[in-house]
């Protein structure tokens, strides 16, 4: 039986806590800052792909603007959040600046969130799967799928999607409740 020794793994280095990471990187040091980018990334495009409506492009887009922002405001950061909060807004303004257009607007006018039949039953045939559920989200229109996003998966409150989307607060649960309706009838489930 041959049997081989391996070398001992020297241990990695300590993990080195979000406070240091961001004065280091304030202070120009690209290794931290890009290690601040590795650690939230992947979550902030999360966010903004579903934000996105699936589109890569977008969310690549955004989430680089949010990374852009954050290097050049990050010798500004007071920690009073954490630092994943405060990238987690950045990369949400990013995605629905975007979404809104050059003029500050909305790609679709409030009255185009009725869609015809032929859209409904784009997914008529989903089982609900969580694979389901995130195409049927890319099908939503922009800021309905924005208010489900932000109410239902990042568990924003109703008076800070209004605040960020620049509605009333019965707006955002009017389209919340539109949101839904939608994916409902996406995944083939009665009301």
């Amino acid at each position: 039986m041959l049997t081989t020794s391996l070398p001992a793994l020297a241990p990695g280095p300590a993990p080195v806590d979000e406070r240091t990471l961001v004065q280091a990187a304030a202070a120009g040091d690209v290794a931290a800052y890009e290690q601040l980018y590795r650690r939230h990334s992947p979550r902030l495009f999360a966010v903004v792909w579903r934000l996105a409506g699936g589109q890569q492009a977008r969310a690549e887009d955004a989430l680089q603007e949010a990374f852009l922002q954050a290097w050049k405001a990050l010798p500004g950061f007071r920690h009073d959040s954490s630092v994943g909060t405060w990238l987690h807004r950045l990369a949400v303004n990013a995605v629905l600046m975007e979404l809104r257009g050059p003029q500050g607007h909305w790609h679709e006018p409030l009255h185009e969130l009725d869609l015809e039949r032929s859209e409904l039953q784009v997914l008529d045939a989903c089982a609900g799967t969580e694979r389901d559920l995130e195409r049927a989200l890319t099908t939503l229109p922009p800021r309905a799928r924005a208010v489900l996003v932000l109410h239902d998966i990042e568990g924003w409150k109703h008076h800070e999607i209004a605040e960020q989307l620049q509605i009333a607060v019965g707006s955002s649960k009017a389209h919340l409740h539109r949101a839904r309706c939608l994916l409902r009838a996406r995944l083939g489930e009665t009301p």
